[in-house]
This record gives structure tokens, C-alpha cells and sequence, in this order.
């Protein structure tokens, strides 16, 4: 694919940086320390310099501009862009230079795809090869649905919104604007529930509500959202959701979350505004998580968390409490050779009193 060339001075004004350089001088490409050429942008955050790899790299990297924050603005002999974010700055440049990237090479409605009398699709959308757009679905402006997606009957995909190849959108549930679906979501996928008989033989309990997913929502390739069983689970504005993600029915997750793989959340679970959670985290269903929550990786939570703050563990406790624990642990050796040396004086003790 093609790169767009910008001037530093460009770049200064489309990122809001501060330049130290050559204003005229071009850019083309972005790459890491070690890689770029005199034509890429590169960056260094403060918080990566006490890897001593990245120290050692600066003086020898040959990038056209690194995106520095103001500590490191005395660099000598370097074109620098300063600001108070450098990786954000970083990542505005790759979006402008890369921009054509994003192009499927498929504009408009792909001649494949099947889109039912009845959906409602706004004139500017992409729609990509095979895709299958089901009964009264609604699909907002400049959305683009990959190849190989569904939407189901009377779902809503709101404006600016990128479904990629693969997605399901199953019926009923509702996307607001600037939703992201990576490959293989699978959004109102039924609930995980069952009745059992005095045999002990399963009958699915149906899942008749839906999901809905708020604005500037992004959800992980192959991450699965069940629908509620009656009402709606809910992933509130601005929640980033990772890959390989499973959350049950009628759960309800506040606004700006951010979800890492391999996370499972049971049902009926609800969090506040911005909670975190590390990877492979595993939440039991019907809890309250508050707001400002973080939950380390492998974190397993079995009660609601009321206090704000840090936790690890299984079951989580402080992540204060699970690092004392952790360092007695790491001398557990150490305490079963006391413990024994103890045994065996007291034997020694005793043997002596009866004798």
C-alpha cells in the first residue's frame, strides 16, 4: 500500500506537538527505534528509558523525527517532536501516513452481498463481499461492514461504525456510532442457560433480549457477547473490550472499561465507570464492581468489590494484601526447613524429659 508524505511542519500542526527541527524536512513511514530510516517517525516515552535497550538505541537511531515528551526535548542533533504523549503523537502520524491501509479496495455495495427489501441502509455505507443483511436491519452513515458479516433481522448499526469480516450481529441488538468489531465478534450469541429434569436431561432456556453496544464501543476478534434472557446486556460508551473475551447475558459493564483477553464475566454482573481487568480474569455471575476498579491478571472474583482500587489474586484481595502473600510465599521453603528443625528439637526435648 501506498504512504502519504507530510512535511515535519505538517505534522506538528495535525498532532498539536511543539517542533524542534526542520520544518520542511519529509516523512513517509513510521517505524520502531532500531528500523526507522531517515524517512520514518519514530518515538520514545520517558517510561520506556529505563530499559536500557532504548537508551542505548537512541544515539545510533536514524528516524527522520522522534516523538519525544518534554523531559527529553534537549536531544541534540534530531528532529523532535515534543509533547506531553508521545506514543499518541506517534500513533496520529502512522493514522495520517498509512490512511490507505484501512481501504479494502472495495467501494460501495459489493454485488455479493445480500441485503433484504426491508433493511434500511444509508446510501454512503460499505458493504464487502457476501455479507448478509437481514429484515428491517438499520445501518447508520459511512459505517462499513466487511465481508462475510451478518446483521440480523431489526438490528441497528449506528454511524461510522467498522464491522470486520466475519462478525455477527444477531438479531434485535443494537450498535451506537463509531462502533468497532474486530474479525470474528459475535454480538447477541444466546445465553448460557438450562433447566434440568429429575432425569438430569437439559432444555435450553431461550434468550429473548438483545445487546446493546454504545457509542465508541470496540469489541476483539472472536470475543462473544451474549444477549440477555428477558431485558439487555449492556457495554456502555467508550468500554474497549480485547480478543477471546466471553460475557454472559444481562451483564452490564460501565462506561470507558477496558476488558483484556481471555477475561470471562458471568451473568448479571455490572461494573462501574472505568474498571480494568487484566487478562484471563474470571468474574462469578450477579456482582457489583465499582467504579476506578483494577483487577490484576487471573484475577478470580467470587464477591462485589464496594472500595475502589487495586486486586489480585484468587480470591482477590488488595493487590497490597497479594503481594505480602506473595513474598511469604516465595520463602515457603525456607519456613518448612524452621518448622522442622522445630519438630525435630522438640522430639530431642521430649525424649530427654521422659528419659
Amino acid at each position: 500500500m501506498s504512504s502519504a508524505t507530510k512535511t515535519l511542519a505538517e505534522l506538528a500542526e495535525i498532532t498539536g506537538a511543539k517542533l524542534k527541527g526542520d520544518p520542511d524536512f519529509c516523512i513517509d513511514g513510521v517505524a520502531d527505534l532500531q528500523s526507522a530510516t531517515p524517512s520514518d517517525a519514530s518515538f520514545l516515552a520517558t517510561s520506556i528509558l529505563k530499559h536500557s535497550s532504548y537508551s542505548t538505541l537512541l544515539p545510533k537511531c536514524q528516524a527522520g523525527v522522534i516523538c519525544v515528551d518534554p523531559s527529553q526535548a534537549e536531544i541534540e542533533g534530531k528532529n523532535l517532536l515534543i509533547s506531553d504523549d508521545p506514543s499518541r503523537t506517534f500513533q496520529k502520524i502512522a493514522e495520517v501516513l498509512l490512511a490507505d491501509r484501512s481501504s479494502t479496495g472495495f467501494d460501495g455495495i459489493h454485488p455479493t452481498a445480500i441485503i433484504h427489501e426491508k433493511a434500511i441502509v444509508s446510501p454512503d455505507v460499505s458493504i464487502g463481499p457476501y455479507a448478509v443483511i437481514d429484515t428491517e436491519a438499520q445501518i447508520g452513515k459511512g459505517s462499513r461492514i466487511g465481508p462475510h458479516t451478518y446483521i440480523g433481522p431489526g438490528s441497528i448499526i449506528g454511524e461510522e461504525c467498522t464491522l470486520h469480516p466475519h462478525s455477527t450481529v444477531r438479531e434485535y441488538c443494537s450498535l451506537g456510532d463509531r462502533v468497532i468489531l474486530q474479525p470474528g465478534a459475535v454480538i447477541g450469541s444466546c445465553g448460557f442457560g438450562y433447566t434440568t429434569n429429575e432425569k438430569g436431561e437439559h432444555t435450553k432456556l431461550e434468550q429473548i433480549g438483545n445487546v446493546i453496544l454504545e457509542d465508541d464501543v470496540e469489541i476483539g476478534a472472536n470475543t462473544t457477547i451474549d444477549r440477555a434472557r428477558f431485558k439487555t446486556t449492556r457495554i456502555s460508551r467508550g468500554t474497549k473490550i480485547d480478543n477471546l473475551v466471553q460475557i454472559a447475558h444481562n451483564v452490564e459493564l460501565g462506561e470507558h472499561n477496558i476488558i483484556a483477553a481471555q477475561t470471562g464475566i458471568a451473568g448479571s454482573t455490572k461494573t462501574g465507570r472505568n474498571v480494568m481487568m487484566g487478562g484471563q480474569v474470571g468474574i462469578v455471575g450477579h456482582l457489583e464492581i465499582t467504579d476506578f476498579t483494577m483487577i490484576a491478571t487471573r484475577g478470580g472474583v467470587s464477591k462485589s468489590i464496594k472500595k475502589s482500587g487495586k486486586y489480585a489474586g484468587s480470591p482477590v484481595v488488595t493487590l497490597s494484601e497479594h503481594n505480602r502473600t506473595q513474598v511469604h510465599l516465595r520463602k515457603i521453603e525456607g519456613y518448612i526447613k524452621k518448622i522442622e528443625a522445630l519438630e525435630k528439637r522438640f522430639e530431642q526435648l521430649e525424649s530427654v524429659a521422659l528419659s
